[in-house]
């Protein structure tokens, strides 16, 4: 039919896709042809164009890029069942098929995303091109979306692992997880919180954390300072009591972090721990070890005065046995019974001096010592005593001070020690004493002090317990040398409180042992007065101990005095009046008990006041302290001597600082006690 006049002739229709010839010749990918070129050919998604027939028309690049074809040859013209099939093309899109034929016959986009079997994922997009109601062709897209689909698969995790940490915080009763905002409200709140603190989520979220503390803890700005200590530490731990919705308190374990995301605070996680019962547990158990140590110490004072009141009469008995006219044998036994009373009490001594150590309520003295003197002393000692088959033997360096800064008795009390077991595991040969001047510095001496024997020595399996506190080499039934195992771990304690040490090693000469210890000495000021003032005094002990005997002295002391004896024992009483009435004292009471003792120290105020009292400190109705006690609230100033048995540190001297003039401890040695009257019975003269 004919155009109307005038008017343009109607152009053709354009060529569709069905009307462009099949043809594999480089010319039909030209690049002026703009619907393949720039549509097709070069778009980044891998795409194949598929006529009504599912002929492959048309390949991008990218397809032929992903697919690994050697060349387009092998695809176009392929019907899409041969495509998806080929080794060449991508893997395991057999979907392909599928997503393509729906669109065709759906006439609908239809796609898909497959996952393979390595983990590779991809989105497949099959795109009915329609015009006029006709199908021209299916574009068909394959996305490789790996990356993203692992993404996923790691936000699908995490919010998995969020929700489960989630239900997991809310859901938990023994512990109050919540969390607070930068500035301490309260932004969640579990199970856990809820039961520990009383307040429901309602009433608590946007409260500040500060609620649960004390007036007090607010007053010191606690809950801040918390706060800040968690940001410039990482984290902050603290327990103290905090309290519920009630009012109550409970002991609380609480920890609080702070919570980043990109170096930007969201807040602090606030975890706590209500640890009322394990603290109850631990005051228990507080309660339960204070309770036995003071049962020891209480056990300790009873054995010592149940143990030494009877050897106070036993061996203050042997005493004036000694001084009455004994035939040879007699003398002998007897100084058999009162060795033995000795060694009875140095092992009671042992146990106590243990005691006090381990409650670490022992301590040092410092009086001006002088270690040539107190050598000498303990060598003295043991001269007579010791097996005639042993040579006892000594050196002592010239440069040792004669005077310095320290704890004579229990330097003492270390060499008398080591020595004394020396010569108890020494049956024949020697024991040397050698002592010398280690080391010296503007404030210290430090003293060696080494005993050497050619004993029995110490065995290669024994030697690492030599220092433990109840073990000796022999503990079978059958052993020769007893003891308590208690010496040499004493002695370590004392000598590491005078800032020393001890040790031993094997007699380098042959058989036997060395034991040695050190000690430091602080250095006397006004070194040489004091030493000239010693060397007086010695000198005038001397002239003094040739002119005058102590007690014959207090037998001229003791002339018209009057004594109280308050004493509960019998036999303890008995022997102290025959002691006293041999050192000259003929006017001497008793008293059985402290309330007699202030009974009558009361009555004989006024007529023939009494000179001084000996006052036992265990007695029955009323003890020797409290009666004390009570005659100084009387005004009453006659010293009294207190006679204890108890001889646990800070006991004796803490009589003193109750009321009393002195104490002597039980068994009375009497040498001790005659310089105590005399003190006591001098001073009130002085005064």
């Amino acid at each position: 039919m004919a155009a109307p006049l005038g008017a343009s002739p109607t152009p053709p229709p354009p060529p569709t896709l069905v009307d462009i010839p099949l043809s594999k010749t480089e010319d039909d990918y030209a690049s002026n042809s703009l619907a393949y070129d720039d549509i097709v050919r070069f778009t980044p998604a891998p795409t194949l164009i598929l006529d009504a027939s599912l002929i492959v028309r048309h390949v991008s690049d990218s397809y032929v890029t992903v697919s690994a074809a050697s060349d387009r040859e092998k695809l176009v013209g392929r019907h899409a069942d041969d495509i998806f099939d080929i080794a060449v093309t991508l893997p395991a899109f057999a979907p392909a098929r599928k997503a393509v034929r729906a669109a065709r016959d759906t006439r609908r986009l239809h796609q898909m995303k497959i996952v393979t079997e390595t983990g590779d994922a991809w989105n497949l997009r099959a795109v009915p091109i329609m015009r006029h109601d006709s199908l021209r062709c299916v574009q068909m897209e394959f996305l490789n979306v790996t990356e993203e689909h692992q993404r996923q698969l790691e936000l699908i995790e995490r919010s998995y692992q969020n929700e489960t940490y989630r239900i997991l915080v809310e859901t938990v009763r023994d512990y109050a997880i919540f969390m607070l905002d930068p500035s301490g409200h309260i932004a969640t709140w579990n199970a856990g919180a809820q039961s520990f603190k009383g307040y429901t989520p309602a009433e608590i979220i946007g409260q500040h954390f500060s609620k649960f503390y004390s007036q007090e803890d607010r007053n010191n700005n606690k809950p801040a300072r918390e706060l800040r200590d968690a940001l410039s530490d990482g984290r902050c731990e603290d327990e103290g009591w905090r309290f519920r919705k009630d009012g109550s308190k409970f002991w609380a374990n609480v920890v609080i972090t702070p919570i980043y995301r990109d170096d930007v605070l969201l807040g602090f996680s606030k975890v706590t721990r209500d640890l009322t019962e394990r603290r109850k547990a631990e005051n228990s158990l507080i309660a339960a070890y204070e309770e036995a140590s003071k049962l020891k110490s209480e056990f300790l004072a009873n054995m010592s005065h149940e143990i030494r009141t009877p050897m106070h009469g036993m061996l203050s008995a042997l005493t004036l046995l000694l001084d009455t006219k004994l035939n040879d044998d007699q003398r002998e036994l007897t100084q058999v019974i009162q060795e033995s009373g000795d060694v009875l009490l140095q092992v009671i001594n042992d146990i106590l001096d243990y005691s006090k150590l381990a409650s670490g309520s022992f301590s040092i003295s410092h009086d001006i010592i002088s270690v040539p003197d107190i050598i000498q002393s303990v060598l003295r000692a043991h001269q007579a005593c010791h097996r005639p088959e042993v040579k006892l033997e000594s050196f002592l360096d010239p440069q040792l001070p004669r005077s310095a800064e320290g704890d004579s008795l229990r330097y003492r009390q270390i060499v008398q020690n080591l020595l004394s077991n020396a010569l108890k595991f020494t049956e024949t040969g020697y024991v040397r004493m050698i002592v010398r001047l280690k080391k010296e510095d503007e404030g210290y001496f430090t003293i060696l002090t080494e005993v050497v024997d050619s004993g029995i020595g110490v065995p290669a399996n024994g030697s690492n317990t030599l220092f433990t506190p109840f073990t000796q080499f022999d503990n079978s039934a059958t052993k020769r040398y007893k003891g308590t195992g208690l010496g040499l771990s004493i002695c370590k304690s004392l000598a590491e409180l005078m800032g020393g040490n001890i040790g031993f090693h094997p007699n380098p000469e042959g058989r036997g042992s060395v034991f040695w210890f050190t000690a430091k000495l602080k250095k006397c000021k006004q070194l040489k007065h004091i030493e000239n003032l010693q060397h007086s005094k010695e000198a005038l002990k001397i002239l003094t101990s040739t002119l005058v005997d102590p007690r014959e002295t207090l037998r001229l002391v003791a002339a018209n005095k009057r004594i109280l004896l308050a004493e509960d024992n019998l036999i303890n009483q008995k022997v102290m009046l025959r002691m006293l009435a041999g050192l000259g004292f003929d006017s001497v009471d008793t008293a059985l008990d402290g309330k007699q003792a202030v009974a009558k120290v009361t009555q004989e105020q006024e007529s023939a006041p009494y000179d001084l009292v000996l006052m036992d400190v265990n007695m029955p109705i009323q003890d020797g302290v409290s009666a004390t006690k009570e005659l100084r609230d009387k005004g009453l100033q006659v010293p009294v001597i207190a006679m204890t048995a108890n001889a646990l540190k800070g006991q004796a001297e803490s009589y003193i600082a109750k009321g009393m003039t002195g104490y002597i401890a039980k068994p009375v040695d009497r040498n001790l006690l005659v310089k105590l009257l005399l003190n006591c019975l001098k001073r009130k003269s002085d005064g």
